[in-house]
């Protein structure tokens, strides 16, 4: 569905996210409170894709001012965990620290500082808190994902307590309450964000990993600190794309739209085979330049500069040459939040856990269910992304935002892991350089290079109504063409908003791929 409104939307991945957000605009709450609001539902009524134990990254801007990045990303335990890199579930999974809650803060600061925000915790929070103390009805995806990783997920820690799942796993439309999840939210609610790194709070969480057999102490926890960012940007068309800084893969979806923004799209069709092959190309050349050199920035030299003025290949069409993009940083399993308010705020938010449910492990009797973000640290020796203490690892969360003239024209993100920098290609050029409306451009056929969390086989996977006569030029390019169906879940679920240029006229979609919605005002 596209939504329409003249002063405010929001688009989340599940309908009582978007209420929640809503609900804020309407109490004359900002974008950046609105969007706290929708993310702490999330955290209760989907939590395989996001919770207070994951990693969380934001874009916020507002016309005629510079956006503004915030990155709570988690670092690992001081202590190096057991069988590194082999552990993907589970306690050992459970190394690097949680920075969602405390990226919530800065938020919240800057919201009050800048923005003249003048709700309090409670009034944020307050609609989570209600929705997991009363109970929620699992979704589809919810329960797809449980049933997918059952036997994975069962066995872990607090896990089938915290989720009461039954003997065939969890069902669409049943009942779940997170009663102590509520009670965690309570707590930050009434002491604020940092009382889940300090103090009592912390002191359980640090207690309940213990004891489920994490290496994380309650030092790494107080240690954990989310940080103010310059965004990124680069020139595209006639605008500016900004995404965030490494260790995010933002580097990544700005390299593919450099790399684009060599080439006149906009005198192809959108069904032309030269669109596909250009963004082929694009996408091959940045992950390549990713897995070789994004990691922390505070541990090893990222070459930013240079990966964002590289020229493109010598040759549009190069076939498999360049097609390995293993990465341990495949999975998806996230949700992007948008909102724009009624006085010109706009926000791009991800959060995630990493692995659909995370590591699997519900911390003591918190509710918090811990992300597995270290699996994506490289398990190779020497690697600017290998593991050390305190190093935060390449993260696939890259929320976007699209200006022109210094006004914001275009907030978009989306799930995927390694296909979130392909997605944003895909959404950005398709409202860009085709003119589409936010749902038209999110629907169209996407190819997705790699393996995706779906299918762990490499190729290019292409969505089935990109047409017979492209799908049949690229295979005899010698592309290794994998034909997938149209609207596939492991090509990204996105959302996006578009403003125009008068800023009287907002335009949103979540995608058609997901359980999403968008709604204004």
């Amino acid at each position: 569905m596209l939504a329409q409104s003249h002063t405010a939307l929001v688009t989340t991945p599940h309908p009582d996210a978007t209420y929640a957000g809503l609900a804020i605009l309407r109490a004359g709450g900002n974008a950046i409170e609105a969007a706290l609001a929708a993310a702490a539902m999330l955290c209760v009524v989907y939590p395989h894709m996001t919770g207070l134990g994951g990693d969380a990254c934001w874009l916020v801007a507002r016309d005629g001012a510079e956006p503004l990045g915030i990155l709570g990303i988690g670092q690992a335990a001081a202590a190096r965990p057991p069988n590194m890199g082999l552990a993907l579930r589970g306690p050992a999974a459970a190394f690097t620290t949680a920075g969602a809650v405390d990226s919530w803060r800065l938020a919240h600061r800057f919201s009050r500082e800048s923005w003249a925000g003048a709700l309090d915790w409670p009034a944020v929070l307050g609609p989570a808190i209600a929705r997991a103390e009363e109970g929620y009805a699992v979704t589809q995806s919810q329960a797809f994902w449980h049933k997918s990783h059952r036997e994975e997920l069962d066995c872990q820690p607090g896990f089938k307590e915290a989720f009461k799942c039954g003997d065939g796993g969890l069902e669409t439309g049943s009942s779940q309450r997170q009663s102590a999840l509520a009670a965690t939210l309570t707590q930050i609610a009434e002491s604020g964000p940092r009382s889940f790194y300090e103090g009592p709070l912390a002191t359980r969480l640090a207690a309940g990993l213990r004891a489920a057999g994490s290496v994380l102490t309650q030092a790494d926890l107080k240690a954990t600190r989310a940080a103010y960012v310059t965004p990124l940007a680069v020139p595209y068309r006639h605008g500016e794309a900004f995404n965030l800084p490494p260790p995010t893969q933002g580097v990544t979806a700005l390299q593919i739209l450099r790399l684009l923004n060599r080439f006149d799209i906009p005198r192809a069709p959108r069904d032309d085979t030269r669109y596909y092959v250009l963004l082929i190309e694009a996408i091959k050349t940045a992950l390549a330049d990713r897995n070789r050199f994004v990691a922390d920035p505070a541990f090893v030299p990222v070459p930013v500069h240079t990966m964002l003025g590289r020229a493109p290949p010598a040759d549009e069409v190069t076939g498999t040459d360049t097609l390995d993009t293993e990465h341990p940083a495949r999975t998806g399993d996230t949700v992007w939040v948008g909102v724009r308010d009624p006085a010109g705020g706009s926000v791009s938010l991800i959060q995630s856990l990493f692995f659909d449910f995370g590591s699997g492990v519900v911390v003591g009797d918190t509710g918090v269910l811990w992300h597995n973000r270290g699996a994506a640290f490289s398990t190779a020796s020497g690697h600017p992304n290998a593991w050390a203490p305190g190093k935060r690892p390449l993260h696939t969360l890259s929320p976007a935002l699209y200006r022109k003239n210094s006004k914001v024209r275009a907030i978009y993100g989306s799930q995927g892991g390694d296909g979130q920098p392909q997605a944003l290609a895909h959404i950005l050029t398709r409202l860009v350089d085709f003119g589409l409306d936010p749902l038209a451009a999110l629907a169209g056929p996407r190819i997705h290079v790699g393996p995706t969390f779906l299918d762990s086989r490499k190729g290019i996977k292409i969505e089935s109504d990109a047409g017979a006569r492209v799908i049949g030029d690229l295979q005899q390019f010698g592309y290794p063409i994998e034909i997938v169906s149209a609207l596939n879940a492991g090509t990204g679920q996105a959302g996006a908003i578009t403003i125009n240029e008068s800023g009287n006229l907002l335009l949103g979609a979540h995608d058609p791929r997901s359980e999403g919605l968008c709604l204004g005002l």
